[in-house]
């Protein structure tokens, strides 16, 4: 049974070295047993639905992560109907993990907005977080949580890449290799993705 167990959610569409570095930092620095890599059915803060699939956000992921024996790519979100709310995965990792340590990781442009994270209080009692610095966003909760939250700044070197960049660039007929993971650029490239 883990006693520490990362959570990354996020959308993943696609995952990105962004996405593999902040999970590596986590696991390195916290100790933690395994990292669950959960993509989101449908993200709350998100305007729109994926552009890639679940089957196929799913399998970026396991390939994002395939040199990582820790972690474990979870698709318990996108199996749920409806808004992904990491308040509902939490309290399920917490039942069935009841002795286990939960450590949401997140990037700073998602910590600056969980005060609009529903049940965020429940949440904040449930996890810590864990937050890797992006673009140069501040690495301190909503003042309203600053008491609440249980916070580790983790230490690695900022990574400049955004899905929402890759999805362009792809969309655009560039090729942003060095931002994905060879294997998911590899599965970008043979399903078509991301093209206009």
């Amino acid at each position: 049974m883990p006693v520490a167990i990362g959570i990354l959610g996020g959308t993943f569409d696609p995952p990105h070295a962004g996405h593999v570095a902040a999970a590596v930092a986590a696991h390195e620095q916290l100790g933690l047993d395994e990292v669950r890599v959960i993509p989101a059915g449908q993200a709350p803060l998100r305007t729109g639905a994926p552009v890639a699939s679940a089957a196929d956000r799913i399998a970026m992921c396991r390939l994002a992560f395939a040199e990582h024996a820790w972690a474990v790519v979870d698709d318990r979100e996108t199996r749920r109907d409806g808004t992904s709310w990491s308040v509902e995965t939490a309290r399920e990792l917490a039942r069935e993990h009841p002795s286990a340590r939960l450590v949401w990781i997140l990037g700073a442009d998602q910590l600056a907005r969980l005060d609009r994270w529903k049940e965020v209080a429940a949440l904040c009692g449930l996890v810590e977080f864990a937050v890797l610095s992006r673009d140069g966003s501040p690495t301190s909760p909503p003042a309203a949580l600053s008491s609440v939250v249980r916070l580790t700044v983790l230490d690695a070197p900022p990574v400049q890449v955004s899905s929402t960049a890759l999805r362009e660039a792809l969309r655009r007929g560039d090729s942003p290799r060095n931002g994905l993971p060879l294997g998911v650029a590899r599965h970008i490239e043979e399903r078509s993705l991301y093209q206009a």
